[in-house]
Protein backbone atom coordinates (compact mmCIF):
# COMPACT_ATOMS: atom_id res chain seq x y z
CA UNK A 1 0.00 0.00 0.00
CA UNK A 2 1.49 3.85 -1.13
CA UNK A 3 2.34 5.50 1.74
CA UNK A 4 0.63 9.29 1.94
CA UNK A 5 -0.51 8.60 -1.48
CA UNK A 6 -1.14 11.80 -3.24
CA UNK A 7 -4.21 12.99 -5.77
CA UNK A 8 -2.01 12.10 -9.12
CA UNK A 9 -1.15 8.52 -8.41
CA UNK A 10 -2.81 5.67 -9.93
CA UNK A 11 -5.02 3.81 -7.20
CA UNK A 12 -6.06 0.17 -7.24
CA UNK A 13 -9.35 -0.83 -5.02
CA UNK A 14 -9.96 -4.06 -4.61
CA UNK A 15 -13.58 -5.04 -4.18
CA UNK A 16 -14.59 -8.35 -3.18
CA UNK A 17 -17.72 -9.22 -6.48
CA UNK A 18 -19.25 -12.22 -4.54
CA UNK A 19 -19.72 -10.36 -1.34
CA UNK A 20 -23.58 -9.57 -0.47
CA UNK A 21 -26.99 -10.44 -1.31
CA UNK A 22 -27.13 -9.09 -4.75
CA UNK A 23 -23.42 -10.61 -6.12
CA UNK A 24 -22.17 -10.04 -8.32
CA UNK A 25 -24.34 -7.68 -10.04
CA UNK A 26 -24.28 -5.50 -7.83
CA UNK A 27 -20.80 -4.62 -6.53
CA UNK A 28 -20.01 -4.86 -10.58
CA UNK A 29 -22.49 -2.20 -10.76
CA UNK A 30 -21.23 -0.24 -8.03
CA UNK A 31 -17.71 -0.42 -9.65
CA UNK A 32 -19.05 0.28 -13.03
CA UNK A 33 -20.79 3.88 -11.40
CA UNK A 34 -17.52 4.84 -9.05
CA UNK A 35 -15.42 4.90 -12.27
CA UNK A 36 -17.68 6.89 -14.38
CA UNK A 37 -17.46 9.42 -11.57
CA UNK A 38 -13.47 8.83 -10.58
CA UNK A 39 -10.35 10.26 -12.70
CA UNK A 40 -8.97 7.63 -15.11
CA UNK A 41 -6.07 6.49 -12.48
CA UNK A 42 -8.52 5.30 -10.63
CA UNK A 43 -8.80 1.25 -11.42
CA UNK A 44 -10.42 -1.74 -10.09
CA UNK A 45 -9.54 -5.30 -9.06
CA UNK A 46 -13.13 -7.02 -8.63
CA UNK A 47 -12.39 -10.60 -6.60
CA UNK A 48 -14.22 -13.27 -7.26
CA UNK A 49 -15.54 -16.23 -10.10
CA UNK A 50 -14.36 -15.04 -13.31
CA UNK A 51 -17.12 -16.36 -15.64
CA UNK A 52 -19.74 -15.18 -13.22
CA UNK A 53 -17.80 -11.90 -12.94
CA UNK A 54 -17.61 -11.61 -16.84
CA UNK A 55 -21.04 -12.35 -17.77
CA UNK A 56 -22.09 -9.07 -16.00
CA UNK A 57 -19.31 -6.93 -17.04
CA UNK A 58 -19.41 -4.98 -20.01
CA UNK A 59 -16.77 -5.03 -22.48
CA UNK A 60 -16.35 -1.13 -22.56
CA UNK A 61 -15.11 -1.13 -18.74
CA UNK A 62 -12.54 -4.03 -19.34
CA UNK A 63 -9.24 -1.25 -19.57
CA UNK A 64 -10.06 -0.21 -15.85
CA UNK A 65 -10.89 -3.54 -14.71
CA UNK A 66 -8.82 -6.23 -13.10
CA UNK A 67 -10.57 -9.56 -12.80
CA UNK A 68 -8.85 -11.26 -10.13
CA UNK A 69 -9.90 -15.02 -9.69
CA UNK A 70 -10.90 -16.47 -6.24
CA UNK A 71 -12.94 -19.67 -6.29
CA UNK A 72 -14.25 -19.73 -2.79
CA UNK A 73 -16.83 -17.75 -1.18
CA UNK A 74 -17.25 -17.71 2.64
CA UNK A 75 -21.11 -17.20 3.31
CA UNK A 76 -23.34 -15.23 6.32
CA UNK A 77 -24.03 -18.37 8.16
CA UNK A 78 -19.93 -19.59 8.26
CA UNK A 79 -18.22 -19.33 11.51
CA UNK A 80 -16.08 -15.87 10.25
CA UNK A 81 -12.69 -17.20 11.34
CA UNK A 82 -12.85 -20.62 10.84
CA UNK A 83 -13.62 -19.65 7.29
CA UNK A 84 -10.99 -17.56 6.87
CA UNK A 85 -8.47 -19.83 7.58
CA UNK A 86 -9.74 -22.64 5.69
CA UNK A 87 -10.98 -21.18 2.55
CA UNK A 88 -7.87 -19.09 1.47
CA UNK A 89 -8.98 -18.71 -2.12
CA UNK A 90 -12.24 -16.75 -0.85
CA UNK A 91 -12.52 -13.50 -2.34
CA UNK A 92 -12.42 -11.72 0.91
CA UNK A 93 -9.05 -13.65 1.81
CA UNK A 94 -7.70 -12.82 -1.69
CA UNK A 95 -8.48 -9.10 -2.04
CA UNK A 96 -7.17 -8.24 1.24
CA UNK A 97 -4.06 -10.62 0.26
CA UNK A 98 -3.88 -8.15 -2.55
CA UNK A 99 -3.81 -4.83 -0.11
CA UNK A 100 -1.07 -6.84 1.56
CA UNK A 101 1.19 -6.83 -1.03
CA UNK A 102 0.94 -3.57 -2.61
CA UNK A 103 -1.50 -5.26 -5.58
CA UNK A 104 -4.28 -2.83 -4.35
CA UNK A 105 -4.61 -0.03 -1.96
CA UNK A 106 -7.84 -0.81 -0.15
CA UNK A 107 -10.60 -3.63 0.05
CA UNK A 108 -14.15 -3.24 0.13
CA UNK A 109 -16.78 -6.05 0.25
CA UNK A 110 -20.05 -5.98 1.09
CA UNK A 111 -19.42 -10.19 2.37
CA UNK A 112 -19.55 -11.49 6.05
CA UNK A 113 -18.82 -8.58 8.46
CA UNK A 114 -17.25 -11.61 10.92
CA UNK A 115 -14.65 -12.70 7.89
CA UNK A 116 -13.66 -9.37 6.25
CA UNK A 117 -13.13 -8.37 10.29
CA UNK A 118 -11.17 -11.33 11.11
CA UNK A 119 -9.19 -11.30 7.44
CA UNK A 120 -8.41 -8.25 8.04
CA UNK A 121 -7.05 -8.70 11.42
CA UNK A 122 -4.86 -12.11 9.87
CA UNK A 123 -3.65 -10.47 6.94
CA UNK A 124 -2.83 -6.73 7.11
CA UNK A 125 -2.03 -6.96 11.03
CA UNK A 126 -2.86 -4.37 13.54
CA UNK A 127 -1.23 -1.29 13.29
CA UNK A 128 1.06 -1.15 16.70
CA UNK A 129 -0.83 -0.04 19.65
CA UNK A 130 -3.90 -1.18 18.49
CA UNK A 131 -5.15 -3.47 20.92
CA UNK A 132 -8.76 -4.12 18.99
CA UNK A 133 -9.54 -2.87 15.20
CA UNK A 134 -13.12 -1.02 15.52
CA UNK A 135 -15.67 -0.67 13.06
CA UNK A 136 -16.79 2.89 11.99
CA UNK A 137 -20.24 3.74 10.83
CA UNK A 138 -21.22 7.32 9.93
CA UNK A 139 -24.58 8.45 11.56
CA UNK A 140 -26.65 11.04 9.89
CA UNK A 141 -27.57 14.47 12.42
CA UNK A 142 -28.69 17.38 12.03
CA UNK A 143 -24.93 19.55 11.78
CA UNK A 144 -23.63 16.62 9.44
CA UNK A 145 -22.25 13.10 10.08
CA UNK A 146 -21.45 11.89 13.36
CA UNK A 147 -18.60 8.59 12.98
CA UNK A 148 -19.55 5.87 15.78
CA UNK A 149 -17.52 3.50 16.87
CA UNK A 150 -17.38 0.61 17.54
CA UNK A 151 -20.52 -0.41 16.09
CA UNK A 152 -20.07 -4.47 16.99
CA UNK A 153 -16.45 -5.46 16.44
CA UNK A 154 -15.70 -5.67 19.85
CA UNK A 155 -18.43 -6.79 22.49
CA UNK A 156 -16.87 -6.31 25.25
CA UNK A 157 -14.20 -3.56 25.49
CA UNK A 158 -12.26 -1.69 28.33
CA UNK A 159 -11.52 1.77 28.84
CA UNK A 160 -8.23 1.81 27.64
CA UNK A 161 -9.92 0.40 24.15
CA UNK A 162 -12.40 3.18 24.24
CA UNK A 163 -9.36 5.42 24.31
CA UNK A 164 -7.66 3.83 21.45
CA UNK A 165 -11.07 3.81 19.49
CA UNK A 166 -11.41 7.88 20.10
CA UNK A 167 -7.50 8.51 18.84
CA UNK A 168 -8.41 6.25 15.88
CA UNK A 169 -11.40 8.14 15.17
CA UNK A 170 -10.75 11.79 15.29
CA UNK A 171 -7.95 10.88 12.77
CA UNK A 172 -10.41 9.45 10.47
CA UNK A 173 -12.99 12.46 10.74
CA UNK A 174 -10.04 14.99 10.34
CA UNK A 175 -8.50 13.43 7.37
CA UNK A 176 -11.98 12.62 5.48
CA UNK A 177 -13.95 15.06 7.21
CA UNK A 178 -11.37 17.91 7.01
CA UNK A 179 -12.07 18.52 10.45
CA UNK A 180 -8.79 19.55 12.23
CA UNK A 181 -10.06 19.03 16.41
CA UNK A 182 -12.92 16.38 15.70
CA UNK A 183 -15.19 16.68 19.10
CA UNK A 184 -14.94 13.46 20.44
CA UNK A 185 -17.75 12.18 22.90
CA UNK A 186 -18.33 8.92 25.24
CA UNK A 187 -21.56 7.56 24.68
CA UNK A 188 -23.06 7.56 28.26
CA UNK A 189 -26.16 6.87 30.43
CA UNK A 190 -25.87 10.63 31.64
CA UNK A 191 -23.72 13.65 31.27
CA UNK A 192 -21.81 13.57 34.59
CA UNK A 193 -18.49 11.96 34.72
CA UNK A 194 -19.19 9.62 37.58
CA UNK A 195 -21.77 7.87 35.29
CA UNK A 196 -22.19 4.37 33.73
CA UNK A 197 -19.32 1.58 34.56
CA UNK A 198 -15.87 0.66 35.23
CA UNK A 199 -14.78 0.98 32.21
CA UNK A 200 -16.72 3.56 30.72
CA UNK A 201 -15.40 6.15 33.57
CA UNK A 202 -11.70 4.42 33.01
CA UNK A 203 -12.29 6.09 29.59
CA UNK A 204 -13.63 9.31 30.71
CA UNK A 205 -10.27 9.56 32.79
CA UNK A 206 -7.96 9.03 30.30
CA UNK A 207 -9.84 10.62 27.49
CA UNK A 208 -10.11 13.88 29.50
CA UNK A 209 -6.08 13.51 30.21
CA UNK A 210 -5.35 13.10 26.56
CA UNK A 211 -4.46 16.76 24.87
CA UNK A 212 -4.35 14.90 21.15
CA UNK A 213 -8.22 14.85 21.91
CA UNK A 214 -10.78 17.53 21.74
CA UNK A 215 -13.15 15.63 24.37
CA UNK A 216 -16.52 16.94 25.20
CA UNK A 217 -17.58 14.42 27.53
CA UNK A 218 -20.37 12.22 28.05
CA UNK A 219 -22.99 12.33 25.68
CA UNK A 220 -26.68 10.85 26.29
CA UNK A 221 -28.70 8.80 23.07
CA UNK A 222 -30.61 11.78 22.63
CA UNK A 223 -27.92 14.33 21.83
CA UNK A 224 -26.86 12.27 18.89
CA UNK A 225 -29.18 13.22 16.24
CA UNK A 226 -28.22 16.91 17.52
CA UNK A 227 -24.48 16.31 16.63
CA UNK A 228 -23.56 17.08 20.22
CA UNK A 229 -20.12 15.37 18.85
CA UNK A 230 -17.67 14.63 15.74
CA UNK A 231 -17.02 11.31 16.61
CA UNK A 232 -18.74 9.04 19.48
CA UNK A 233 -17.23 6.12 21.33
CA UNK A 234 -18.70 3.12 22.68
CA UNK A 235 -18.49 -0.60 23.27
CA UNK A 236 -19.34 -2.72 20.30
CA UNK A 237 -22.03 -4.23 22.39
CA UNK A 238 -24.09 -1.21 22.65
CA UNK A 239 -22.74 1.14 19.43
CA UNK A 240 -23.81 -2.46 17.36
CA UNK A 241 -27.48 -2.00 19.10
CA UNK A 242 -27.24 1.56 18.38
CA UNK A 243 -26.66 1.30 14.74
CA UNK A 244 -29.15 -1.24 14.33
CA UNK A 245 -31.77 0.51 15.69
CA UNK A 246 -30.85 3.86 13.92
CA UNK A 247 -30.73 1.96 10.72
CA UNK A 248 -34.28 0.52 11.34
CA UNK A 249 -35.76 4.07 11.67
CA UNK A 250 -33.65 5.62 8.93
CA UNK A 251 -35.37 2.95 6.93
CA UNK A 252 -39.07 3.68 8.26
CA UNK A 253 -38.64 7.43 7.34
CA UNK A 254 -37.30 6.50 4.26
CA UNK A 255 -40.21 4.48 3.21
CA UNK A 256 -42.96 7.14 4.66
CA UNK A 257 -40.87 9.76 2.44
CA UNK A 258 -40.98 7.50 -0.74
CA UNK A 259 -44.11 6.68 -0.58
CA UNK A 260 -46.25 7.43 -3.78
CA UNK A 261 -48.43 10.35 -2.58
CA UNK A 262 -48.26 14.01 -3.73
CA UNK A 263 -47.20 14.71 0.20
CA UNK A 264 -43.97 12.26 -0.03
CA UNK A 265 -41.86 13.32 -3.77
CA UNK A 266 -38.45 12.49 -4.28
CA UNK A 267 -37.85 15.53 -5.19
CA UNK A 268 -36.82 18.84 -3.46
CA UNK A 269 -36.29 19.21 0.77
CA UNK A 270 -37.62 15.70 0.56
CA UNK A 271 -35.67 14.23 -1.43
CA UNK A 272 -32.30 15.62 0.92
CA UNK A 273 -33.89 14.02 3.30
CA UNK A 274 -33.94 11.07 2.15
CA UNK A 275 -30.46 11.38 0.94
CA UNK A 276 -29.10 12.21 4.35
CA UNK A 277 -30.95 9.23 6.08
CA UNK A 278 -29.82 6.70 3.34
CA UNK A 279 -26.78 4.71 4.32
CA UNK A 280 -26.10 4.17 1.13
CA UNK A 281 -24.38 7.48 1.06
CA UNK A 282 -22.19 6.97 3.33
CA UNK A 283 -19.80 4.34 1.56
CA UNK A 284 -19.62 1.75 3.98
CA UNK A 285 -18.32 1.13 7.43
CA UNK A 286 -14.32 1.47 7.95
CA UNK A 287 -12.29 -1.38 10.06
CA UNK A 288 -10.05 1.28 11.71
CA UNK A 289 -6.62 0.17 13.87
CA UNK A 290 -5.37 -2.37 10.51
CA UNK A 291 -1.96 -1.51 8.49
CA UNK A 292 -4.61 -1.24 5.20
CA UNK A 293 -7.85 0.50 4.18
CA UNK A 294 -10.42 -2.15 4.95
CA UNK A 295 -14.34 -0.75 4.63
CA UNK A 296 -17.45 -3.29 5.03
CA UNK A 297 -20.59 -2.50 3.30
CA UNK A 298 -23.90 -3.50 4.31
CA UNK A 299 -25.01 -6.85 3.10
CA UNK A 300 -27.75 -5.42 1.10
CA UNK A 301 -26.35 -2.81 -0.66
CA UNK A 302 -27.30 -1.30 -3.53
CA UNK A 303 -24.63 -0.22 -6.43
CA UNK A 304 -24.92 3.03 -4.86
CA UNK A 305 -23.42 2.18 -2.03
CA UNK A 306 -20.64 -0.12 -3.34
CA UNK A 307 -19.58 3.00 -5.62
CA UNK A 308 -19.86 5.48 -2.48
CA UNK A 309 -17.64 3.02 -0.57
CA UNK A 310 -14.85 3.45 -3.52
CA UNK A 311 -14.87 6.96 -2.70
CA UNK A 312 -14.25 7.00 0.25
CA UNK A 313 -11.53 4.06 0.43
CA UNK A 314 -9.76 6.81 -2.30
CA UNK A 315 -9.93 9.52 -0.32
CA UNK A 316 -8.71 7.18 2.76
CA UNK A 317 -5.46 6.15 0.74
CA UNK A 318 -4.61 9.53 -0.53
CA UNK A 319 -5.37 11.31 2.71
CA UNK A 320 -2.76 8.82 4.11
CA UNK A 321 -5.35 7.99 6.76
CA UNK A 322 -3.38 4.78 7.95
CA UNK A 323 -0.31 6.68 8.55
CA UNK A 324 -1.82 9.04 10.46
CA UNK A 325 -3.34 6.77 12.61
CA UNK A 326 0.03 4.61 13.53
CA UNK A 327 1.49 8.61 13.70
CA UNK A 328 -1.20 9.35 16.39
CA UNK A 329 -0.65 6.10 18.13
CA UNK A 330 2.92 6.44 18.20
CA UNK A 331 2.67 8.00 22.38
CA UNK A 332 2.56 6.25 25.38
CA UNK A 333 -0.65 8.44 26.19
CA UNK A 334 -2.53 6.29 23.63
CA UNK A 335 -2.81 3.88 25.63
Amino acid sequence: MAAGTGPGTRLTIAVDAMGGDGAPEVPVAGALAALSELPERIRIALVGEPSRIEAVLPLAARPRIEIVAASESIHMEEAPALAVRRKRDSSIVVGLQLVRSGSADAFISAGSTGAVMAASVLELGALPGVDRPAVGAMFPTTSGPTLVLDVGANVDTKGHHLHQFARLGSVYVRDLRGLERPRVGLLNVGEEAEKGGDAVAEAYSLLEGDPEIEFVGNVEGHRIIEGACDVLVSGGFTGNVLLKFYESIAAFVVGLLQRPTRRFRRGGRVGQIVRVLDYAEYGGAPLLGVQGVSIICHGGSPPRAIKNAIRVAVQSVESGMVEDMAAALDDPGGR
